[in-house]
């Protein structure tokens, strides 16, 4: 693991909030010079500790889309079953995230849909699959109430 110093720290902070800063405002805002500053910033970089930057993109106004939660349970609980069901996911490109989870359920996976009755037809088409579902909960989203980054400050680590 790589020891973070609190300018480390600052620059992770700076740059998740906004990755368009230009390297001296980035530098007066540490308060090091320019080139020292940058030197962190590559080092972080190759470190793999800034994996890199992009742009947030609303897509809700490009297109305007639905998001449903789902659980899932598989028939089978072994390696076979998952990757079969993994793979599913990956080509689906309506499911925007998906995770496995312990506990009740196997898997708790995000579709992105034009419509309900949209998603209602790409989850009937799951179940008569040979993916191998055993059941599903669907949660239609009514309200976003949180939905940021991660802030490199409230990370327990980061305290320095």
């Amino acid at each position: 693991m790589m020891k973070l110093d609190r300018y480390d720290l600052k620059i992770l902070d700076i740059l998740s909030r906004d990755g368009r800063i230009t390297k001296s405002k980035l530098a007066e805002a540490i308060n090091l010079s320019v080139s020292p500053c940058w030197e962190r910033v590559k080092r972080l970089e190759k470190a793999g500790v800034i994996e890199g930057y992009s742009a947030r993109i609303n897509a809700d106004v490009l297109m305007p889309r639905n998001p449903v939660w789902v659980q899932i349970e598989l028939k089978q609980h072994n390696a076979e079953s998952f990757a079969r069901f993994e793979a599913l996911v990956m080509q689906t490109p309506d499911v925007t995230e998906c995770v496995a989870v312990g506990g009740g359920v196997d898997y708790l996976v995000k579709f992105e849909v034009f419509s309900i009755d949209n998603y209602q037809r790409l989850i009937d088409s799951w179940l008569v699959s040979d993916v191998g579902i055993e059941r599903y909960f669907t949660y239609i989203v009514t309200k976003s109430v949180k939905r940021a980054e991660p802030d490199i400050g409230s990370i327990g680590f980061c305290n320095a």
